[in-house]
């Protein structure tokens, strides 16, 4: 039961510490990110673990984990307001052209990187070009052009 309890606790714990680091998606992490992220890995898996290493330990831990996964994914679809809480809502970075500095840094994002998205995903070379940019909820920047 002990590994039961610390599997979805770590889940939890997990799940709460990304949410509130904000959205990044594995193509926008910074070597610092990746750093951070190996030793948050070993960090849990010793805090799952304890000193339990047998194979049935694990298994009933994976199926834990797999299982709170698909538990909450249902969760979502039964209640919007717990997907809005768990994934988050987009964020309009530009609009009509116009930089939103503030939503740029509530979500730690520089206009430098919403600029070299719009290059390299729609061809635009320059702020005027683009008539809004949004920050989706999985961490990915939309960009639209002007006509």
């Amino acid at each position: 039961m002990e590994t039961v309890l610390r599997g979805a606790a770590i889940y939890f714990i997990l799940l709460i510490a990304l949410r509130l680091s904000g959205r990044r998606t594995v193509a926008q992490m910074t070597p610092f990110d990746l750093v951070l992220l190996l030793i948050i890995a070993e960090t849990t898996q010793q805090a799952l673990l304890g000193d339990d290493f047998s194979i049935i330990n694990a298994a009933l831990l994976i199926i834990v984990l797999f299982s709170l996964d698909i538990g909450l994914s249902y969760l979502k679809q039964w209640a919007p307001s717990v997907a809005k809480t768990i994934d988050g809502t987009p964020t309009v970075l530009i609009s009509n052209g116009k930089p939103d500095l503030r939503a740029f840094a509530r979500a730690r994002v520089s206009l430098e990187g919403v600029l070299t998205t719009a290059r390299v995903e729609q061809g635009l070379e320059q702020l005027g070009q683009i008539k809004s940019a949004v920050l989706e909820a999985d961490g990915a920047v939309s960009i639209i052009p002007k006509d």
